[in-house]
């Protein structure tokens, strides 16, 4: 017998099957494409506020070790999927999908379908949901995912985000701080990024550290003369949750920071570089989620396969003066993925490099921001 219902704010109605915690959860619902890496998605801070659906139909079959978190802990608020898997097979798993849903109270809802479910968000657009095993009248349910609270305008970087400044040390910077990188000019020097956390994924910190960078992670409210005071070498805003205009605070000390040091934005911090520059931000239908999104470098005309995450757009036209290049594009609709500053060593794309779908295909960018340092 099904115990578990999914209503979108429209009044569609999906029935299944709960696991994970047995609770109720709402928020914005959106598809994700990738065929793997369920515990990166479900860990990733950028879904916070939101409901994942898996359009891959099994899910769960490798089960969920802490080695592949990307933070350190799930921040999706539901998960739906076609099948969870009966059987967790790997080697490295700890736990099961379902076990790892319940330690973190977070709901799932499998046998229903998300074919149909993808083709509707496609259709009209991301909706607010609910995904819920103790509450099964539908009227109850669409009204609670009416009223729930909307993307738009909301800061969810605060929810996510570290509380204090720490230092990324590990095996990977701490062999780096011992090799110091050898090229034909001798030692490479080990250069000071500071990371502004916006919801910062793990390896995004490991990307900048195999390039031999010293890693200064800071929360997304640092004052921009705290962040010159440590003495950077650049500075790396990263990605985040929700809308890029919720986060007034952040976009106010981005504009400080330009020109004063180079910056790298990925994703939101894409995003709030923009809304810095004095540019425009704008929601797209149904965002792009997923590890298969083809790119184009507009300058060698070389595609990368891309890993996404992001419901809202940067329109680079709109950023005064035209002191802004495109530099990429997404081969899916056309939006906008990666920007330059005509003068001043500032960068961004909207994808996430460190993800790794190509599986290197973008992994370029961290050594180009480190040859800008």
């Amino acid at each position: 017998m099904k115990n578990a219902k999914l209503v979108l704010e429209d009044g569609t109605v999906f029935s299944g099957f709960g696991f994970g915690a047995a609770t109720e959860t709402c928020g914005e619902v959106v598809f994700n494409t990738a065929m793997t890496g369920y515990q990166e998605i479900l860990t990733d801070p950028s879904y916070k506020g939101q409901i994942v659906t898996m359009t891959y139909p099994l899910i769960g079959n490798y089960g969920v070790n802490m080695e592949d978190a990307e933070s350190t802990r799930p921040w999706a608020e539901g998960f739906i999927i076609k099948e969870l898997s009966s059987v967790a097979s790997n080697w490295r798993s700890n736990m099961s999908l379902d076990e790892y849903l319940k330690k973190y109270n977070i709901t799932g809802i499998q046998g229903i379908d998300t074919r149909a479910l993808a083709r509707l968000l496609r259709t009209k657009g991301t909706m607010k949901g609910i995904i819920s095993t103790v509450d099964l009248d539908d009227k109850s349910l669409l009204k609670k995912a009416a009223n729930s609270p909307s993307i738009i305008g909301r800061d969810l970087v605060k929810e996510v985000v570290c509380k204090e400044a720490w230092d990324w040390k590990n095996r990977d910077s701490a062999h780096f701080s011992r090799t110091v990188m050898k090229g034909k000019m001798g030692a490479v020097p080990i250069f000071k990024v500071v990371l502004l956390d916006c919801g910062v994924k793990h390896n995004m910190i490991r990307s900048l550290a195999k390039e031999g960078c010293r890693v200064k992670i800071v929360p997304a409210f640092t004052k921009a003369e705290e962040i010159l005071n440590l003495k950077p070498d650049g500075v790396l805003i990263s990605n985040g949750p929700g809308d890029p205009e919720g986060v007034p605070y952040v976009i106010k000390e981005v504009k400080k920071l330009i020109g004063k040091v180079p910056i790298f934005g990925i994703c939101l911090g894409h995003q709030l570089l923009a809304l810095a520059l004095g540019g425009k931000t704008y929601k797209l239908k149904f965002g792009h989620h997923g590890a298969n999104h083809p790119v184009m470098d507009l300058r060698t005309r070389q595609i990368a396969i891309t890993s996404q995450n992001h419901n809202f757009c940067v329109d680079v036209a709109s950023i005064p003066n035209n002191i802004m290049e495109l530099t990429h594009l997404n081969l899916y609709d056309n939006t906008p993925e990666g920007m330059r500053h005509k003068e001043l060593p500032v960068f961004s794309v909207q994808y996430h490099p460190e993800a790794s779908p190509g599986p290197h295909d973008s992994l370029n960018l961290f050594k180009k921001f480190v040859e800008m340092l």
